[in-house]
């Protein structure tokens, strides 16, 4: 549902901002999709006047002209056919964006002659799709030149788009949005127009019935028509085709305008025939098999004992309260007319529209119940409307049927506002709230007995009521409240160890692992390959031969896995698992772990063989990878823990680490598995592996010590600097960079190893290390003299800690 600002004015008294508006119909349930303001797009967009037009020198079909923009006379290029001297249109000057064409003007020649602006058809403001020519305005606006075009012809008014629900359908129309905002504060709500009250000068000369079974009345209950003789059609005022191509309409003619206003204003649809075209009695009936009609979208559609139409003796005119027929449309010629205001049952429309996929205004509204008493206000308005801008001399009206009541009473007690929303609102602000929204109520003891509007389809209860109270009040002012925890629901509780496990899974799958789940016995020969298979832990009355011993790592039945997917040609994939693996029979023996395997071209990355060539086969800085994203997930910083070679034996003894919470907690170990451990399980390829002992991991503290330092992005360049130091072949490379890291930990952000090299040049034992060393300055930028100096102390501490000597 779309409307202007000045269009709801017309109903509602307010002040208030279109923005402040929008926020309230949003909070009341008509929720605004978007605001649409012509004159943001439209504001750079000027009236001028051509003084003179002559033919362009090189170009048959181009005008040059001298245009006046109320500033200055500029030369413009103009290839439109009715560009020509006198003309008062709208000019745009270099630089601006023409919405139209997506273009933004510059300065360019046109066959040898540069423009200095352009003048503008409709279709380049998207003010509708006539390009034919440049738009041209009456020539009394001459006295406006260089005003804003969006400022002289009225169009600085914003377009409201709501989203309306099926059970409102009377905010399908201007005048039930304007009372909602009036219920809520925002103005007053002016007086409702009921449209022509004279009295006609002659009998309606087009009879008007309803030729329904007995019992199917209810597919149209009243059909009323008034008769016009005398009309002139033609093009509708400014102002109407202004609000209707606002809101999206085509503008057709007087007549039909007049119609889809009302249909707009009022949640009204309204028809309009040519009389002279109706042949004998107009009346609603169901269709017969074998009708069919030409509809004004251009369509055939055939009728049947299901639909209701709208015939006359010649037959069927168009489908009720969704389409009128061409062969009765108004045109140019029409003289005579007839209004039809009728009221049509939502469910039979509703399944006429759907079965032909007819998709219009009129369905949009009489299939969600229109109001039935506004058949003789629908007259009344277009016939008003047709006699100010038409002219005409009207006939008394013609009923047929009569108006369906709906006398809905209910006994309403304002508690229940309180009783059902929480909301403490006062009984005089409800009956307040009730009656600006159309309820009629009345006192009756501590009650209210309240009759609901026709207009209001969707209110049948109390508790309807209720909604409408809480809705205009404020649903923001409902206060909240924890719902009681009933007794015997227990409290949603975790372990620590539960929290773990359920972030490794997450963890891992997310670095392209599959989960595993394998049996926690295996055979004995394996458990013995991973440090298990005492006798304490076989089992007595084991279920298979193949499974007898209690697992001590989550590596065997991996390994098992790994084993089975490469028989059947599954080489690049990566396996892992979370779960319990025994190192001895007591209950401290038995801890969690998370463990996974890489086998061929698997890598976080992806698996498998690759365009460019550049992947090569999971090696132990994967598994290590592995690990220390598991570690950081749970919370510790992997980068500073420690990282030693002593890794079990079934890992391959030169490929493979351990990383450690100081030297006597081992958190993970990862690497390469040993050739002897992979043959066990008869696999041939290299495979590597990780496992990371959950329950090795300090607990989380309860409340923290201290806030942690909020982060400082530095807004300096970074210093970067290379060292290369010979050391014994036997210091490892994290010595190097702790001892680099411990020359100033705050100016020094990262070390990082980039090469290792060895070789005769160096010496026999001998290894050179380079790092990169990268110097974060905070407060001020570090001069020449400063970082030499900070670099000289890198040197002098590695020496002093691993013995290396910076490499010449």
């Amino acid at each position: 549902m779309k409307f202007t600002l000045s269009w709801l004015r017309d109903h509602l008294d307010t002040d208030s901002s279109v923005e402040t508006l929008a926020d309230t119909l949003s909070s009341i349930g008509l929720e605004v999709e978007g605001i649409e303001n012509p004159a943001a797009k439209l504001s750079a967009f000027t009236i001028a006047r051509v003084v003179e037009a002559k033919q362009h020198p090189n170009a048959d079909k181009l005008r040059v002209c001298q245009v006046d923009t109320g500033k200055a006379i500029v030369e413009v290029v103009c290839g439109a056919p009715n560009a020509r001297t006198g003309l008062v249109g709208v000019f745009a000057p270099m630089g601006t964006y023409i919405p139209g064409t997506g273009l933004t003007l510059e300065a360019k020649p046109v066959r040898g002659v540069v423009s200095n602006g352009m003048l503008c058809s409709e279709r380049e403001l998207e003010l509708s799709n006539e390009h034919d020519g440049i738009i041209e305005l009456d020539p009394k606006f001459s006295d406006q030149l260089g005003q804003r075009f969006v400022d002289v012809m009225g169009l600085d008014d914003p377009v409201i788009e709501i989203k309306v629900t099926p059970n409102r359908p009377d905010a399908l129309g201007v005048r039930g949005i304007a009372r909602d905002l009036a219920a809520a504060g925002h103005g007053k709500l002016k007086p409702e127009k009921r449209g022509w009250t004279g009295e006609g000068k002659f009998d309606c000369p087009v009879p008007i019935e309803l030729r329904f079974p007995k019992g199917d009345e209810g597919a149209c209950p009243v059909f009323g028509g008034l008769y016009i003789k005398g009309v002139k059609n033609g093009p509708s005022p400014a102002w109407l085709q202004q609000r209707l191509k606002a809101i999206g309409l085509r503008p057709i003619s007087t007549l039909v305008d007049i119609t889809n206003y009302i249909t707009y204003d009022r949640a009204r649809p309204l028809h309009v025939y040519d009389a002279d075209k109706l042949k004998g009695t107009i009346h609603a009936r169901f269709g017969k098999m074998g009708e069919s009609f030409l509809a004004l979208d251009g369509k055939t559609y055939q009728a049947d004992e299901t639909t209701t139409v709208i015939a006359d003796d010649s037959g069927v005119l168009g489908f009720g309260g969704i389409i009128g027929g061409e062969s009765t449309g108004c045109s140019e010629t029409t003289t005579n007319v007839l209004i039809e205001s009728a009221y049509f049952d939502p469910v039979r429309t509703a399944t006429t529209g759907r079965r032909n996929v007819i998709n219009s205004d009129a369905r949009y509204r009489f299939e969600r119940g229109i109001d039935p008493s506004s058949v003789p206000v629908g007259i009344a308005l277009a016939a008003e409307m047709i006699l100010d801008l038409c002219g005409g001399m009207p006939s008394r009206p013609l009923t047929a049927g009569k108006v369906p009541e709906r006398k809905l009473i209910l006994e309403f007690d304002p508690v229940r506002v309180r009783k059902l929303a929480g909301l403490d609102t006062p009984n005089v602000e409800v009956e307040r709230v009730l009656t600006a929204l159309g309820f009629k109520s009345k006192p009756k003891g501590d009650r209210l007995e309240v009759s609901v509007p026709s207009w209001r389809p969707d209110v049948h209860g109390p508790a309807d009521l209720v909604e409408e109270v809480v809705r205009i009040v404020g649903i923001d002012k409902v206060p909240f409240s924890a719902l009681p925890r009933e007794r015997g629901v227990a409290r949603a509780v975790l372990t620590e160890t539960q929290k773990r496990v359920r972030r490794a899974r997450r963890v891992l799958a997310g670095r392209g692992l599959v989960e595993a789940i394998t049996w926690s016995f295996i055979t004995r020969d394996q458990a013995q390959s991973f440090g298990g298979g005492t006798e304490a832990l076989e089992l007595a009355n084991p279920i298979s031969s193949e499974m007898t011993s209690m697992r001590p790592s989550l590596l065997p039945g991996l390994l098992s896995a790994l084993q089975r997917n490469l028989d059947r040609s599954q080489s690049d994939f990566g396996l892992f698992e979370v779960g319990q693996a025994y190192r001895g029979i007591k209950p401290e023996d038995q801890y969690f772990a998370a463990a996974g395997v890489r086998s061929g071209r698997s890598h976080i990355a992806g698996s498998g063989r690759h365009w460019s060539g550049a992947k090569d086969d999971a090696d132990l800085f994967d598994a290590k990878s592995d690990a220390a994203a598991l570690i950081a997930a749970l919370g510790l910083d992997a980068h500073r823990l420690m990282v030693t070679r002593d890794a079990p034996a079934w890992f391959h003894p030169g490929r493979s680490g351990t990383i450690r919470l100081g030297p006597k907690v081992a958190l993970a170990h990862f690497g390469e598995l040993h050739p002897a451990a992979l043959r066990r399980f008869n696999i041939d390829a290299p495979a590597v592996a990780f496992e990371v002992f959950l329950d090795a991991l300090p607990q989380p503290k309860k409340k923290p010590t201290k806030a942690r330092p909020a982060f400082v992005a530095g807004d300096l360049q970074p210093v970067r600097r290379d060292f290369a130091f010979v050391v014994s072949s036997d210091v490892a490379a994290a010595d190097v960079v702790k001892a680099a890291e411990s020359v100033d930990k705050k100016l020094i952000s990262q070390v990082s190893v980039f090469d290792l090299f060895e070789g005769p040049s160096l010496g026999e034992g001998k290894t050179s290390i380079a790092i990169e060393v990268t110097l974060q300055p905070k407060e001020r930028t570090l001069t020449d003299p400063e970082i030499e100096q900070v670099a000289q102390r890198i040197v002098g501490e590695v020496k002093r800690q691993t013995g290396g000597e910076i490499r010449g």
